[in-house]
């Protein structure tokens, strides 16, 4: 399978290093410094304890890569638009793009520009930071749930490529489902770590800290049962503090976006679950503060001290 990773932060670098051992992978990404270290040195993953180097193919021009069997997206949200126009000269007639970004959104962006026959979706529990130019580390290993459509084969030969690379993946039917339950997740966990400065981990061990996840979880999954969606879990706290402890090292990527003094993907997160719950009548004064909090780092990151 030749495969195509539109965006070589923490989570599609290490999906790069773990891919690579079965496809011919293409990592696309903008940032100069991160291509030049991978084509001149390899790509660096801590992975379990041991640090590895293996060589994908990397890339700043989406020309040096050809057609694709399946492209991945894996950029922030605000970057959706830009992933999609550099898909476009990736896809042939049978090419799967399939986005595993956070938040909500995402998919419906790219289905307008390529064809909602040509994108998928999926979530993953995978946990990895970006240390640097050509180096990631795997921070919490997590099943990838890849939706059946469009098209099953395809999307049942993605993850069983990723099976084959030591990655857990299987198929589900409900992609409302399974986008639901990764925002909530993502609800649990983005937000609180970047304010607080801590590792997934520490929002399970600090009681403080739980109890604002568990405010932000009950109304996220308030918010899910009033639109009518089913979430692929019965306990949705002790879903999210597992999905924390799993990842207990990693730091969130909204939380590597505020250290970064980078634009966060809140308004596809929590502000998304404030938005439906305006539109189904559901209170989320959690979220709503969350998402200020949050936007508030966002425009502030020039005159933190």
């Amino acid at each position: 399978m030749k495969l195509a990773i539109i965006g070589a932060g923490a989570m599609g670098s290490l999906l790069g290093f773990c891919l690579c051992a079965e496809a011919e992978v293409w990592l696309l990404d903008p940032w100069q410094a991160h291509v030049d270290a991978m084509n001149a040195g390899g790509l660096v993953c801590e992975l379990n304890g041991v640090t590895e180097t293996r060589h994908p193919y990397a890339t700043t021009n989406p020309a040096e890569i050809g057609l694709c069997d399946a492209v991945l997206v894996l950029v922030k949200a605000e970057q959706t638009p830009w992933a999609a126009a550099q898909a476009r000269s990736l896809c042939g007639s049978t090419t799967l793009v399939v986005t595993l970004q956070n938040g909500v959104g995402n998919r419906e962006i790219l289905a307008e520009q390529l064809g909602p026959e040509h994108v998928g979706q999926g979530v993953t529990a995978l946990g990895a930071t970006l240390l640097g130019p050509g180096h990631v580390r795997h921070a919490g290993q997590g099943t990838t749930i890849f939706s059946a459509a469009p098209e099953r084969a395809g999307m049942a030969a993605l993850a069983a490529l990723f099976s084959a690379c030591g990655l857990p993946a299987e198929l589900s039917d409900d992609l409302e489902a399974l986008v639901w339950g990764k925002l909530v997740v993502n609800v649990g966990i983005n937000a609180l770590t970047a304010l607080l400065r801590v590792p997934n981990g520490a929002l399970a061990a600090l009681p403080e800290a739980r109890a604002l996840m568990a405010a932000a979880v009950a109304e996220a999954a308030a918010v899910a049962q009033a639109r009518g969606t089913l979430l692929p879990y019965s306990h949705p706290l002790e879903h999210v503090l597992a999905v924390a402890r799993a990842t207990g090292a990693n730091r969130s990527s909204m939380l590597q976006d505020v250290l970064r003094g980078s634009p966060t993907e809140i308004s596809t997160i929590n502000g998304a679950v404030v938005r439906e719950g305006l539109r189904w009548g559901v209170p989320t004064p959690v979220n709503q503060l969350l998402t200020q909090l949050v936007q508030a780092l966002d425009v502030s990151a020039a005159q933190r001290v």
